[in-house]
Order: C-alpha cells, then sequence, then structure tokens
C-alpha cells in the first residue's frame, strides 16, 4: 500500500497527474475509511503504465479508458498509432538524410553544394508545417488526417497540385470574363473544388471543420510552404459564391 507521494515518486510521475487521472476514472485508488487519503496499490503501476504509454502515443485521455476496457479498440488505436508514427519517423528520416547529405557537401575542398541546404531548409519547413495546422483539428480529427496522410504519395501530391494549380487558372478565367456564379461553367468549377477539397478530408465532417477554421485564420499563417496554399481573393469569393447557389 501506498500514499499519493509515495506512489507519485516510484512511479516517476506527479501527484498532480494522479489526481487528474482519478478525476477522469483512469486510475482510481483505494480511499482510506475515515481519512479518505488516497491508497495506492502494486496492481496500480501497471494500469498507470497502460496510461503513460497510451498518452505518449498521442491517444486523448477522455479515450484511454475505453480503450483499456475493449481489447478490440485498443488493438485499433495501437494500430492507428503505429501507422502515424511510422509516417512520423519517415518524415523524420527524410530531413535527416538531407542534413547528412549537406555535411557530405562540406568535406574536401570542393564549394558546398547549395542546392542540398535548400532541401534541407524544405524539408525542415515540411515538418514545421505538418505541426501548425493540428491546431485547427479536433483529436479525432487530427488522427484521420494522419492516417490519410500515409497514403498520401509524392506523386499524388504532383498530381492534385497540379489539379490545384489548373482550377484556379480556370476559375480566374471565369472571374476575368465576369461569369455568372449560377451558370453551368461555374457550377462544374465549384464540383471540381469540392472534389478536391473531399480528397483531402475524406468526406469526414470533422476534418472539413478543421479545414474551415484553418482557412479562416490565413491571415495568422507562418511563413514557408503555408504561403503556397494561398490564392487570390477574387478566386476565393467566385467559389463561395458559386457553392452557394
Amino acid at each position: 500500500m501506498y500514499r499519493v507521494q509515495e506512489f507519485a515518486a516510484l512511479a516517476g510521475v506527479t501527484v498532480r497527474a494522479l489526481h487528474h487521472y482519478d478525476q477522469l476514472g483512469l486510475l482510481k485508488p483505494l480511499r482510506r475509511p475515515g481519512s479518505g487519503y488516497r491508497i495506492y496499490r502494486d496492481a496500480d503501476f501497471a494500469r498507470l503504465e497502460q496510461i503513460v504509454v497510451l498518452k505518449f502515443l498521442g491517444i486523448p485521455l477522455r479515450d484511454i479508458g475505453p480503450l483499456l476496457k475493449k481489447t478490440s479498440g485498443l488493438k485499433n488505436a495501437l494500430q492507428k498509432q503505429r501507422r502515424v508514427l511510422s509516417e512520423r519517423r519517415r518524415q523524420l528520416d527524410a530531413a535527416i538524410g538531407a542534413i547528412e547529405r549537406a555535411e557530405r557537401s562540406l568535406h574536401g575542398s570542393r564549394d558546398p553544394d547549395w542546392n542540398l541546404f535548400t532541401l534541407v531548409v524544405k524539408e525542415i519547413e515540411m515538418q514545421n508545417d505538418t505541426d501548425w495546422t493540428k491546431k485547427y483539428y479536433s483529436d479525432e480529427a487530427r488522427a484521420k488526417v494522419d492516417e490519410r496522410r500515409l497514403l498520401w504519395s509524392p506523386e499524388l501530391q504532383a498530381k492534385v497540385s497540379r489539379q490545384w494549380s489548373d482550377l484556379i487558372a480556370d476559375i480566374e478565367a471565369a472571374v476575368d470574363r465576369r461569369e455568372d456564379p449560377s451558370s453551368a461553367a461555374a457550377q462544374a468549377l465549384a464540383a471540381r473544388w469540392k472534389d478536391l477539397l473531399a480528397g483531402f478530408t475524406g468526406g469526414d465532417p470533422g476534418v472539413q471543420r478543421g479545414l474551415n477554421k484553418m482557412w479562416a485564420d490565413r491571415e495568422n499563417w507562418p511563413e514557408g510552404e503555408a504561403k503556397s496554399f494561398r490564392m487570390p481573393a477574387a478566386v476565393t469569393e467566385f467559389i463561395a459564391k458559386a457553392m452557394g447557389t
């Protein structure tokens, strides 16, 4: 039997964390009659270890309790987090590889290959761009975005980028010729826009809400790769009218 301070010290966690897990129903200690002191047992170490591991893997605390009760749910959650972490590792490996190639270019008397340094910057900015968008999504939506990212190959990225470029050019042409947003041509452009968005959201309303929040906050986007997502106001105004008709 351990008092809360003893248990926290042995487990390497804070007393505050234990109180929080107690409030959430994740780790319920015994209550000593009369005093109401929290009392932990050896078996609670195993439960705490499960909580800490799942928390480290990025699973929200509110989802951990149900997962620990259902083996199938826990298995699916772990598989999803493994895929997300594998993708994160792939991104970090790409950045590390770019840095190593830049380091090798400095060996010897030859001039450094500045193209390699440009690649280092690009890889690191890609990591930052991935992180800054997460604040707009709920935990569940972020997990789905990360899961869909595993399907996003460089070839698919290039294809989608071309499709967006072509669509924006077609919308700008429609704006220049003063196309009526309710016309058949404008509606066809709106349909293409929706299809491209669905390719990212997978039709998930939570992901769509996060994307809407991110777009509404576009004036506060960071410098770098994020700027490439910006488009002329005339384009967004036209497509908003077209989709609203």
